[in-house]
């Protein structure tokens, strides 16, 4: 029962949360054995705006990695975490994708320490802290740290 209720909320939420990310267009969570909800795996269905119910193989990697991504911020809304670990999730998105994705991160945020391992400068303009680790010479490393807000 308890998983059923939670696995409804998160459906809601990851249609939302796409909705957020996508502008427009559906998703939905089903589960494929429903008779057995313990056992049974979860598919993913998403109609991206202005194109047809895909299987996620014919997606982009964009196009998954941002369906990943609302999935997992679904799962936050319901269930929310102290901090997250998001390693490189932004690495295939696309300009128009980056933007939703940091304005997502930001509002999320709000209610759960994020670290961001990303090469995208996007991303790292919406952070209140930078790391990054330099090599002057060759074999030492040098951890560099940035509070934004005291640069701003």
């Amino acid at each position: 029962r308890l998983f059923t209720e939670t696995f409804q909320e998160v459906q809601k939420a990851f249609a939302e949360v796409f909705l957020e990310l996508f502008g427009d267009g559906e998703a939905r969570l089903t589960l494929t054995d429903p008779d057995n909800p313990l056992s049974s795996g979860v598919d993913i269905h998403v109609r991206l705006p202005g194109k047809p119910v895909r299987h996620l193989v014919a997606l982009s990697g964009g196009e998954k990695a941002l369906i990943a991504i609302a999935l997992l911020m679904a799962m936050m809304r319901v269930r929310p975490v102290p901090f997250c670990v998001l390693d490189e999730v932004d690495a295939s998105l696309d300009e128009a994708n980056l933007s939703r994705f940091t304005r997502l991160l930001e509002a999320t945020a709000r209610k759960t320490q994020i670290i961001a391992i990303t090469h995208r400068r996007q991303t790292m303009e919406v952070a209140d802290c930078l790391y990054g680790v330099t090599m002057k010479e060759a074999g030492v490393s040098t951890l560099v740290s940035l509070r934004l807000a005291d640069v701003s």
